[in-house]
């Protein structure tokens, strides 16, 4: 165990919580751990929409470089931002115990629904399903980290905004003033931190590899089959959300038009043991049932 695994990380709160916390559990196994952080261009361009920015992968680029180079050996990720497909050469060597999934809304005085209301996100899922519920609403971007998004709530007249509740929680930022919102599909693999390492890294494979949680592992595998399926590489209206359940995994996945006019959702149930392919099963029953139709719509207005 003579080396010291050097963890790229992005350089915001959280980003550097998740980080630290993977140094904590890898020091506890007697490995030596040093942090390297980074900026990335999402972090650094906050004045368009991510979508806007060729999403995938905005996030974790930069680390994916990093590592290629030899200057970091391992990164920690929020698991929603990273890619469904890896670079070649960079693989998942583990998925840690996942926080909640859920998404809350941060609000800085009581909100009646019933009335117009403008709700900030940066996410086209979030907007989406919240026009499908309150399409009275207007729903404007909302860039950052999560310091930066809550002080534009404070500096801006909304009524609220979205934030993913295991963000806040992590860093001991959840306010006073919100919501569960119990009734939104999360972003596949939201609340999970995933390690990835070069693939021809096999003592850092096998040091990160002892972090895993194989619960957290196959729900996330199935929810992130289930957007690589229907995404084809195009940022889209997507939740998805597996829980095991005894012996069994519980299913459930969106597709929203950006509008959220239309909705198509799927759930289903299936034994543990059979999990594998599962995800992409789904995927396929929602592009069979007007999924193919409405994914064309999508990449024609975002290409616009």
């Amino acid at each position: 165990m003579k080396k010291t695994i050097r963890i790229g990380t992005r350089d915001s709160e959280l980003a550097l919580w998740q980080a630290n916390t993977v140094k904590a559990k890898l020091e506890n196994l007697g490995y030596s751990t040093q942090l390297v952080p980074v900026k990335s261009e999402g972090d650094l361009v906050l004045d368009k929409p991510l979508y806007e920015m060729g999403i995938t992968g905005i996030f974790t680029k930069t680390l994916d470089v990093a590592m290629i180079r030899g200057t970091v050996d391992i990164a920690v990720h929020s698991m929603k931002d990273v890619p469904t497909q890896l670079p070649n050469g960079i693989v998942q060597t583990a998925v840690l115990e996942r926080a909640s999934s859920d998404d809350i809304l941060v609000t800085t005085n009581e909100v009646d629904f019933e009335k117009p209301c403008t709700i900030a996100t940066g996410s086209l899922r979030r907007q989406a399903q919240w026009l499908n519920r309150y399409p009275h609403h207007k729903v404007v971007d909302i860039r950052g980290n999560v310091n930066t998004r809550l002080q534009k709530l404070k500096d801006n007249n909304w009524q609220g905004a979205i934030f993913a509740k295991a963000g806040l929680l992590r860093i001991n930022l959840l306010p006073e003033k919100f919501m569960d919102l119990s009734w939104m599909l999360p972003a596949p693999a939201q609340g999970a931190m995933v390690v990835v390492a070069l693939e021809k890294d096999e003592f850092c494979k096998e040091a990160t590899s002892k972090l895993n949680n194989r619960k957290a592992q196959i729900c996330t595998q199935m929810e992130r089959d289930f957007l690589r399926t229907l995404e084809g590489g195009c940022t889209a209206p997507i939740g998805a959300f597996a829980q095991i359940i005894d012996q069994e995994v519980v299913f459930k996945g969106c597709l929203f038009s950006l509008d959220g006019k239309q909705k198509l959702e799927i759930e289903k149930t299936i034994d543990i043991e059979n999990y594998n392919g599962f995800g992409k099963e789904c995927a396929h029953h929602i592009l069979k049932n007007g999924g193919s139709e409405l994914m064309v719509q999508i990449k024609k207005e975002i290409n616009k």
